[in-house]
C-alpha cells in the first residue's frame, strides 16, 4: 500500500481500511459494499481531495496492460499508470502525447480528474486528450464512456466524485522532438509575448524583482534558436532549477539540446525528486486576457508572498469544454505558488492572494491549497448546477465524498 500520507506530507489520510484489489471485479465488490470509498493515486494533491473516513483503495494492483490503437490514434492505459512511464512506452513505439505536466511522477487518472495541465497557448490541459473512460460507479457497475457519450464532458474532470476510474483512453500523435532554452531576467512588459513564444512556456518569478525571473521555453526542435538578447533577457549558460538552491540534475535537459517530447516537456526527470520536495502548492486559473491586471494586483501583496514563497510559475492553457475544468470556456493564465512547508504561515498569505485575484474570477487548482469559499468557486463554473445534478444521480449517498468535496457539494 502507499503511504498513509500524501506526497507532500501535509495530509494524514483518515481511512479506516486500505485495499489493493487485483481485478476490476474485486474493486467493484469493494465499491458496492462500502459506504465511503476513495481511490488514491500518486498522492500529489495538497488538500484532502483524496482522503476518506471509509475505505482507501490503490489501483496499482489492477492489470497493467497498455493497448495502442494505431488506427484510431489512441492508447488505453490503467488509471494508476504514471505519465512518465506511459510517455516512455509511447515514445518507444513512435508516438507521443500533446502535452505533459511539469512533473512526470503523477498518475494518469488523478491528473485528469483534477484538471492538471502543462503549458502552451494552443495546448489544452491533460484531460483534453481523454477519448474515453472506464469507471466503477457507486453501485459497483462498470461503466464506459466515450466522447460521444452523454455527460462525457462532466465525467472527465470529475474530482473522483462520480466513481473510481480504472482505465483511460488518450489521444496520441506521432512522436516529436523539442529543445529547451532558459532565459534570465525577463522584463515584465515582455511577459505576454514570452508566454506565447514557444510550444510550451513557463515563467518563474520570486515576486521580489525581475532579476529572479526565469523563462523556460520548450520549442519544436526545427524552430529557429532564439537570438541573443531575446526580449531583453540573458540566455542561461548552464542548467537551471526553478527553485533556487535545488540540484539541477533533477531537471530535464536544457541549453537547446534536442530531445524527445517526454524528456523536455516536464521540468523534472522521472527518477529524481520533483520541485523542492518539501513544500505546499497553490494555483489559480484566470482569463488569459486579464493577465496584466491580475499580476499588477499581486504586486500589491508581493511583500506578503515573498517571505513564504519558494518560487512562482506562470503558464498559459487553452480553453476546453469540460464542465469542471479550470479552463472551461476560457483561455487561461495559471499562477502557481510553491510555498514553504509551513501551513500556519502559508494559509494567511493564500487568503491575501485570493483576495487580490478575486476581481478576475479565479478558479483554484482542485488538487492544491486554497481557501476560496465554495460559493465563489461555484460562481465561476457555468455548468456547476448541472454537475451537481449528475453527481446526486450517480452517487446519491455521497459514497465518493471527501473532506475537500463536502463543502463544495453538501448533502
Amino acid at each position: 500500500m502507499p503511504t498513509h500520507r500524501n506526497w507532500a506530507g501535509n495530509i494524514q489520510y483518515s481511512a479506516r481500511a486500505y485495499h489493493r484489489p487485483t481485478t476490476v471485479a474485486e474493486l467493484a465488490t469493494l465499491v458496492a459494499g462500502s459506504d465511503r470509498i476513495r481511490a488514491v493515486g500518486s498522492g500529489h494533491s495538497f488538500n484532502p481531495l483524496g482522503d476518506t473516513t471509509g475505505d482507501l483503495v490503490t489501483l496499482a494492483g489492477l492489470p497493467a496492460d497498455v493497448r495502442l490503437d494505431e488506427e484510431r490514434r489512441t492508447v488505453d492505459v490503467p488509471a494508476a499508470m504514471r505519465y512518465g512511464d506511459l510517455a516512455s512506452w509511447l515514445h518507444e513505439r513512435g508516438y507521443g502525447l500533446a502535452n505533459l505536466a511539469s512533473l512526470p511522477h503523477i498518475s494518469v487518472a488523478g491528473a485528469i480528474a483534477t484538471g492538471t495541465h502543462g503549458s502552451g497557448e494552443r495546448n489544452g490541459n491533460l484531460a483534453t486528450a481523454v477519448a474515453g473512460l472506464e469507471l466503477v460507479t457507486a453501485t459497483g457497475e462498470l461503466r464506459t464512456v466515450h466522447r460521444d457519450s452523454d455527460d462525457f464532458a462532466a465525467m472527465v474532470v470529475s474530482l473522483g466524485a462520480l466513481g473510481i476510474v480504472t482505465r483511460v483512453t488518450l489521444d496520441v500523435l506521432p512522436t516529436f522532438d523539442l529543445r529547451q532554452y532558459v532565459h534570465l531576467d525577463l522584463p515584465r512588459p515582455a511577459l505576454d509575448e514570452a508566454l506565447g513564444s514557444a510550444y510550451s512556456v513557463s515563467v518563474f518569478t520570486d515576486w521580489r524583482s525581475t532579476r529572479g525571473t526565469q523563462v523556460w521555453r520548450k520549442q519544436l526542435a526545427d524552430a529557429p534558436a532564439p537570438p541573443a538578447g531575446w526580449l531583453g533577457t540573458t540566455a542561461a549558460d548552464r542548467p537551471c532549477h526553478p527553485v533556487p538552491g535545488m540540484p539541477t540534475a533533477n531537471c530535464t535537459e536544457q541549453l537547446g539540446v534536442p530531445g524527445p517530447w517526454h524528456e523536455r516537456l516536464p521540468h523534472f526527470r522521472l527518477g529524481f525528486t520533483p520541485s523542492s520536495g518539501d513544500e505546499l502548492q497553490s494555483e489559480y486559473h484566470l482569463p488569459r486576457a486579464d493577465a496584466a491586471d491580475a499580476l499588477a494586483a499581486l504586486d500589491e501583496v508581493a511583500h506578503l508572498i515573498a517571505p513564504v514563497l519558494q518560487i512562482s510559475e506562470l503558464r498559459t492553457i487553452a480553453a476546453d469544454d469540460l464542465w469542471l475544468s479550470p479552463q472551461y470556456h476560457r483561455d487561461s493564465l495559471a499562477i502557481h505558488f510553491t510555498w514553504i512547508a509551513d501551513t500556519t504561515r502559508v494559509l494567511p498569505v493564500v487568503a491575501e492572494v485570493e483576495r487580490a485575484l478575486a476581481p478576475f474570477a479565479p478558479r483554484p487548482h482542485w488538487g492544491k491549497v486554497f481557501t476560496t469559499a465554495p460559493e465563489a468557486i461555484a460562481a465561476t463554473y457555468p455548468r456547476w448546477s448541472d454537475f451537481t445534478t449528475l453527481l446526486h444521480h450517480l452517487d446519491p449517498t455521497a459514497k465518493f465524498n471527501t473532506p475537500a468535496l463536502n463543502p463544495l457539494f453538501p448533502r
